[in-house]
């Protein structure tokens, strides 16, 4: 069967068509048309295309360097406001610094002239408390005197013998000089 076919198609082959894009007698028209879609195609893309996506990228382009310029600046002004903001606070830490000291000073002044002044007073209440104790010392020794005669005496009056008040009184005041 596949012979048939064969002797057909080789019987018809003198007449046989060629498919119709390949047949040179229409290449004229093809390349007509070829020219005219691609002249239309560059024309539409160099008119009204590519400008629109140059002036596009123009302007993207113009954006960026703008706003990296303003970036810089702004960078600028970053670096110099950090640079016054430490400085006044070193000034400050400077002025508290005094301050403290200034503080300091006069605290320890009033501190040595309050201390001075209850030192003063201290003083007074000492003198004034040892000349006490001695006028107290001093009446406690007339008054050890007297009972230590008193005393002597009895003791003489009990074991029988007796002597003198002016005997007594020396003795003692020997006594309690030498003790």
């Amino acid at each position: 069967m596949f012979a048939i076919i064969l002797a057909a198609d080789a019987a018809a082959g003198a007449e046989t068509a060629v498919f119709p894009p390949f047949d040179p007698w229409h290449f004229p028209s093809q390349i007509f048309w070829l020219v005219v879609l691609f002249g239309t195609l560059y024309f539409v893309l160099s008119r009204f295309i590519l400008p629109g996506i140059g002036n596009t990228l123009e302007r993207r382009e113009s954006s960026i360097a703008s706003d990296l310029d303003e970036a810089a600046r702004l960078n600028d002004e970053a670096v110099e406001a950090q640079k016054a903001v430490e400085v006044s606070i070193a000034k400050a830490h400077g002025k508290a610094r005094e301050t403290a000291d200034k503080a300091r000073a006069k605290i320890d002044k009033e501190l040595a002239t309050e201390t001075a002044k209850v030192d003063a007073e201290l003083d007074k209440k000492l003198a004034d408390a040892e000349t006490r104790i001695a006028a107290l010392r001093a009446d406690a020794m007339k008054n050890v005197e007297e009972i230590a005669g008193a005393a002597a005496e009895s003791v003489l009056g009990k074991f029988g013998s007796k002597a003198g008040k002016a005997d007594v009184a020396s003795a003692v005041k020997t006594a309690l000089g030498e003790g």
